[in-house]
């Protein structure tokens, strides 16, 4: 049997890989990080609570609506607000701003909407609910442990067929690299970047229909508490590769839940060993680099590495790093460092690899080639 936090773990990678890829795409086009890109999953989960609640339907219906509703305010968003801005030659802090205006906005429109239901359908739950049902299952395992992964292939094969043999998929390339060539070869970089747009806010909400599936507690305050993450993982990703931004999701969403658990309980002789081994070659890896920060990084992270396999090497003498890694910190702060995880592995990657983690030439690195 796997471990139902294994598989928690891989639900929520997939999750993550889904929500970092729409956030990338927005990135692409317009080059302004969307603050108010939470909001789209939130359009997600609450679509899947309507179905639900309201119509008596099921979350994986729920998730086509909210794909098709995030996907229009996304467009909206992008054709009211910030190309308006653009046009007017606003900047990219001005345009940033403005996302952070509409998430404003949209927290006081998702108040309204669960004030609603709450009064109109008396859905005492609105505002907080649990994981939604009904879900089927596949050798007594729910259905979202087998729908998360297949619908993060489904997506990445589908973008990558759209981008790779489809008209639209080299003008959206073309638009995305080089706009105004893309307009003189008579691309219309509006209509691609709309759907872009919609695309992106379609992912989101996608995904946060899934995660009524699989998060055991979802409120209005839920694209908020997830936003972090999502950066995190397209940042990780590289910010201009969708492919990339998946595999920073599934970096991301697995390790948060993984490695919190894991920090509370210990990781053990063998994981406390996997990890510092890995410590000193992030470290001579980063030591390798033409850069002093990344050289400096790396030393860092090497002698770590190397004085956590000396202390077990030693039997663990006492100091504040090796005991509490093989035997754990407590669940007292699991929490903690489960709100400040992503945001250490993403800063700790890019001072190894600022152009993120496609940007590695593994090839090279294993000595494939020169």
């Amino acid at each position: 049997m796997v471990p139902a936090y294994l598989i928690s773990a891989e639900v929520y990678a997939a999750l993550f890989a889904l929500m970092a890829m729409g956030l990338t795409l927005t990135y692409m086009t317009t080059k302004v990080p969307n603050f108010a890109y939470g909001d789209m999953v939130l359009l997600g989960v609450y679509s899947s609570y309507a179905t639900v609640k309201i119509y008596h339907s099921d979350p994986y219906v729920g998730s086509a609506v909210g794909f098709v509703v995030a996907g229009l305010v996304s467009m909206a968003m992008y054709l009211i607000v910030l190309r308006p801005l653009a046009r007017r030659g606003a900047s990219i802090v001005s345009l940033m701003i403005a996302t952070f205006g509409v998430d404003i906005g949209f927290a006081g429109i998702f108040g309204i909407y669960t004030d609603y239901l709450t009064n109109a359908y008396v859905f005492n739950d609105a505002k907080e609910f649990y994981t939604l049902g009904p879900d089927f299952s596949i050798a007594g395992y729910p259905g979202i442990d087998f729908a998360a992964p297949v619908a993060v292939a489904a997506v990445v094969l589908i973008i990558y067929l759209l981008l790779t043999r489809t008209k639209f998929g080299v003008a959206m390339r073309a638009s995305i690299e080089n706009p105004p060539l893309a307009k003189v070869l008579g691309i219309n970089v509006d209509m691609v970047y709309t759907s872009s747009w919609f695309l992106a806010g379609g992912l989101a909400g996608f995904a946060g229909a899934f995660l009524t599936l699989d998060l055991p507690l979802l409120s209005v305050n839920t694209g908020n508490d997830l936003i972090v993450g999502i950066f995190a993982a397209s940042v990780l990703g590289g910010l201009t590769s969708i492919f990339g931004s998946a595999v920073g999701g599934l970096i991301i969403g697995g390790s948060e839940l993984l490695m919190t658990i894991w920090l509370g309980s210990g990781f053990g002789y063998g994981g406390t060993i996997f990890i510092a081994v890995i410590l000193f070659l992030s470290g001579v890896y980063s030591v390798r680099r033409k850069t002093r920060q990344s050289k400096v990084v790396g030393a860092i992270l090497a002698a770590l590495g190397l004085w956590v396999i000396a202390d077990i090497a030693a039997g663990l003498p006492v100091d504040f790093l090796a005991p509490e890694l093989v035997n754990g910190f407590g669940s007292a702060i699991i929490n903690p460092f489960q709100v400040g995880i992503p945001l250490v592995i993403m800063a700790v990657a890019l001072l190894i690899v600022p152009q993120g983690v496609f940007s590695v030439n593994f090839r090279r690195l294993l000595g494939l080639e020169k």
